[in-house]
């Protein structure tokens, strides 16, 4: 919970440097983003938020989203036909998902740093940004499969 309040106090100083207002629904938002591991969609944290602000709409979700990812706070995470889903950046890490429930995890991995280099150098490419998605089972699917 302290980290939680660490990485909030931090995001909300990007804001603040940004010249971003913080208005209470923005700071709801920010703060379920950084407290969730679930990579939610703007639906989901517009429901998680609707019994605190019944005033909000989705429309206020999505334009706050819209805001902390020019500001580089958060990814979006976009899967085809899918709802997108929302990501605190928390630094480089990349995800599992799992084919069954949709669940995300993330994970820290520094070995595709080089591949990122050695791609530029091959391609002449200026490399701003790379994405790993692995796809598999998450043990409670597992589990329910015998």
């Amino acid at each position: 919970m302290v980290l939680v309040k660490e990485e909030l106090k931090e995001a909300l100083e990007v804001l603040k440097s940004t010249g971003v207002r913080i208005t209470p629904q923005r700071h709801a938002v920010l703060e379920y983003l950084v407290a969730s591991m679930s990579h939610p969609t703007a639906d989901e944290i517009y429901k998680a938020l609707e019994g605190k602000f019944p005033n909000m709409s989705v429309a206020t979700v999505y334009n706050n989203l819209r805001v902390f990812k020019e500001v580089g706070i958060v990814k979006e995470l976009t899967y085809g036909d899918a709802s997108s889903r929302f990501d605190y950046v928390t630094g480089h890490h990349y995800h599992v998902i799992c084919e069954d429930c949709g669940k995300i995890v993330d994970f820290p991995y520094q070995g595709l740093d080089e591949i990122e280099a050695k791609a530029a150098e091959q391609t002449g490419f200026i490399i701003k940004n790379h994405r790993l998605e692995l796809y598999g089972v998450c043990p409670d699917c597992a589990g329910k499969r015998g």
